[in-house]
């Protein structure tokens, strides 16, 4: 019966159940300050966490604050990020932000929305991973791409732009649990719910999923 019920009702025991599934799910980045996350998370774009990681930490010996970044000019970072893809305008966005946060915040990266927003290369999915887990501050959901399937099989919401489906999961959601769905949802989109096989048999949100099972996208 559940799984018919609505996406109010059905949200909590997603929850619940996300959280028996992976209770210490936490980012996958490998981050030691506020700036490398930042770094990695604007990397982390198209691209995947295991792909950051391996480029990261010869990035940051070589870059290891907001200053050694912003001595430079683009072409210097690109060499270090050119695996994870887009790599000439995210080498632009780690110069200029890193610049940007000399000029405005002494080299410390803000702890507010508004001031990461203004960042380049910075939009709210990495806004906030970074308040999330460099702060403790839950200002949204990060939407990136298995939240997005996700919550969209899972009847969440029938938005396709993450900018639409965020705040619809911020009225579904207890603030206090933002950040904790949207990284138990991304290790079930890994481990259960992929794009084109999810493994609908064995999942356990099944009887809460309206798309239970999976029969590919509206159309096919």
């Amino acid at each position: 019966m559940a799984r018919f019920a609505t996406a109010r009702q059905r949200t909590p025991l997603i929850l619940q159940r996300l959280g028996l599934l992976y209770p210490e799910a936490t980012c996958s980045l490998n981050w030691r300050t506020p700036w490398e996350l930042l770094v990695a998370t604007m990397l982390s774009a198209q691209c995947t966490d295991e792909r950051v990681n391996r480029v990261t930490p010869a990035l940051f010996e070589r870059f290891p604050d907001a200053a050694a970044a912003a001595a430079v000019e683009s072409d210097v970072v690109e060499p270090y990020v050119k695996s994870t893809g887009f790599f000439r305008n995210k080498a632009k966005h780690i110069v200029a932000s890193s610049r940007l946060l000399l000029e405005r915040h002494a080299g410390a990266v803000p702890d507010s929305m508004a001031e990461l927003l203004e960042l380049p290369g910075v939009a709210r999915k990495t806004a906030n991973v970074v308040l999330a887990h460099a702060f403790g501050i839950n200002a949204g959901v990060t939407v990136d791409t298995h939240v997005r399937r996700l919550s969209n099989r899972l009847g969440l919401s029938k938005q396709s732009d993450p900018r639409r489906i965020e705040p619809e999961l911020m009225k579904l959601l207890p603030q206090p649990e933002w950040e904790n769905f949207s990284i138990r949802i991304i290790f079930h989109g890994r481990a259960v719910c992929n794009a084109r096989k999810p493994a609908c048999s064995g999942c356990p949100l099944a009887d809460l999923c309206p798309s239970h099972p999976y029969q590919g996208p509206p159309g096919r």
